[in-house]
């Protein structure tokens, strides 16, 4: 479970002095549901799943990732997380397979459960074409696959997905949603956050629209559709946010 209380992110920046770029957030997000994050590029979305994922250290306010505080118990919430972003890095010189097997030592695998785990990811995430292929000279798509293999080889029971699928060709968009869906299945606690509204309304339980730093509004589809009045997802986050939709010519 992921449990944010009054979760506050301040930076300082030379031009515009102090921003703070996510303003007293609180969710919960529970096992076996998908919780999405929904807002603009900007809104606070990515910071929060910073936060969470202990990369970057809260300026107010609480966060629980699977009964750890993110500020006083990093290590622990480490261990129990994958973090999946679609500006991840990968090693270069190491192929996917290597990589893979290469996070999971760090997490404490090896052997014959390691091997066995690398070879289950490679096949449900359609990455035995390009395995021994060295991360530099592999595709967007491909990267992002082997991302998430690396993320989840522990078998972490919170996953966070920031954007997991921007910028990506529709078929590996849909191997890593359904990927998404597996791990829901498999009873993990999983965020998911992306401006994409198709996707969000594919995959999420629960939706929390961000805008400005601020949860503006947070429940299911159906909810949010009588809370505005509106049918499309689109038309619903403009409502909630306070903007206007355009009226065709």
């Amino acid at each position: 479970m992921i449990e944010a209380h009054e979760l506050s992110k301040e930076f300082r920046d030379r031009k515009r002095g102090l921003v703070r770029a996510v303003d007293g957030v609180s969710f919960t997000c529970r096992p076996g549901r998908i919780f999405g994050l929904l807002g603009a590029n900007g809104a606070g979305k990515t910071t929060t799943l910073r936060m969470l994922a202990t990369l970057l250290t809260p300026t107010g306010g609480r966060a629980l990732v699977a009964g750890h505080d993110v500020a006083s118990e990093p290590e622990k919430v480490r261990a129990k997380i994958g973090f999946m972003s679609n500006s991840t890095a990968l090693y270069g010189r190491l192929t996917a397979r290597e990589m893979i097997e290469y996070f999971g030592r760090l997490h404490g695998m090896d052997g014959a459960a390691l091997r066995a785990r690398v070879d289950t990811l490679i096949g449900e995430l359609g990455i035995s074409e390009f395995a021994r292929g060295r991360c530099d000279r592999l595709s967007t798509g491909q990267k992002q696959r082997v991302s998430i293999a690396r993320a989840i080889v522990h078998q972490p029971e919170v996953v966070i997905f920031d954007e997991p699928t921007n910028g990506l060709d529709v078929m590996t968009s849909r191997t890593i949603t359904g990927f998404i869906h597996r791990c829901r299945a498999e009873g993990r606690t999983v965020i998911f956050s992306s401006h994409i509204m198709s996707e969000v309304e594919r995959l999420c339980d629960e939706i929390a629209v961000v805008h400005d730093g601020r949860i503006v509004a947070h429940g299911t589809m159906d909810e949010l559709r009588a809370k505005t009045g509106r049918t499309q997802l689109e038309s619903v986050f403009l409502a909630l946010v306070g903007e206007p939709e355009e009226v065709a010519s």
